[in-house]
């Protein structure tokens, strides 16, 4: 069975997925004149934080190359204002989520109050892209609004994702061969959506190799199997702060509530399976 943290990320996770994986969320970028999906991605992920520069951009996203992050900031701040993105993918996310999920609205109502006791309780030191999102979450649209707190939710995991990485001695590219490995997502789409080199990523397999990690054929061995299990499980611990507010009866009525929108989104065969967010098939 589930933990809570990792119940409420696999219910979660789907509804502000949309926005990555929408054909209109992910033309969201070309629509306000960027070039690409990914300089819209990074201009749009990290627009709460204002106009950042790519070195700040790079350390808070964790997993993406350094050069990919700066072949879109601070570009895209010459082109598009953050305050645009901010509400343009709103916007468009509820859009989404409306398509896809059946009286999402009257949902969106019943959802909004336990996420944003989560989301208000939660502490936002040392987690720059939660604390970031957090004032985002007053919306008057109530799907919007829907969408908002699960992102700054997924912010929250996103932030302790990293300092778990940071934690276990894994930089970035080791986190992309080690995920690869144990097969929680494929080499070649996760290469190529990080922007890590072969030179980069066989630097990062020899590391892991001398590390007991991965074996000769680069498969991850039973240290490295438990070295990710360990990772994962740091990054549930720490985002089990965000149900610190709720009671555990109300936790589970919220996580019930879930089920169906969460399924519903993954249904509509918007996002592949594997993907690069690492969202199972099912939660």
């Amino acid at each position: 069975m589930e933990s809570r943290p990792r119940t409420l990320w696999l219910r979660t996770e789907p509804l502000h997925a949309v926005i990555y994986f929408d054909e209109e969320c992910r033309g969201l970028g070309r629509s306000v004149g960027l070039k690409g999906f990914w300089m819209g991605y990074f201009a749009t992920r990290t627009a709460p934080m204002g106009p950042v520069r790519p070195e700040a951009a790079t350390a808070v996203l964790a997993v993406f190359a350094p050069g990919m992050v700066a072949r879109a900031l601070p570009a895209a701040w010459r082109i598009v204002a953050p305050e645009t993105l901010i509400e343009l993918r709103a916007r468009l996310a509820a859009r989404a989520l409306r398509r896809l999920v059946p009286g999402i609205d009257t949902l969106a109502g019943q959802l909004a109050p336990p996420l944003a006791a989560m989301v208000e309780d939660a502490s936002a030191l040392a987690r720059p892209l939660f604390a970031a999102n957090r004032p985002l979450c007053d919306r008057a649209d109530p799907v919007e609004r829907l969408w908002q707190l699960t992102t700054a939710l997924r912010e929250f995991r996103g932030d302790a994702h990293a300092a778990a990485l940071v934690d276990h001695g894994l930089d970035a590219p080791e986190a992309l061969v080690l995920a690869a490995a144990t097969g929680r997502v494929p080499r070649e789409g996760i290469q190529l959506d990080r922007g890590v080199s072969d030179t980069q990523w066989l630097d990062a397999e020899e590391r892991l190799r001398s590390r007991g990690m991965i074996d000769a054929e680069s498969a991850a061995t039973a240290r490295g199997r438990e070295e990710r299990d360990l990772v994962e499980d740091t990054t549930d611990r720490l985002a089990a702060r965000l149900l610190r507010p709720l009671a555990d009866s109300t936790a589970d009525a919220l996580l019930a509530a879930l089920e169906v929108p969460a399924r519903q989104v993954l249904a509509a065969k918007l996002l592949p399976f594997p993907n690069p967010i690492g969202l199972p098939r099912s939660g």
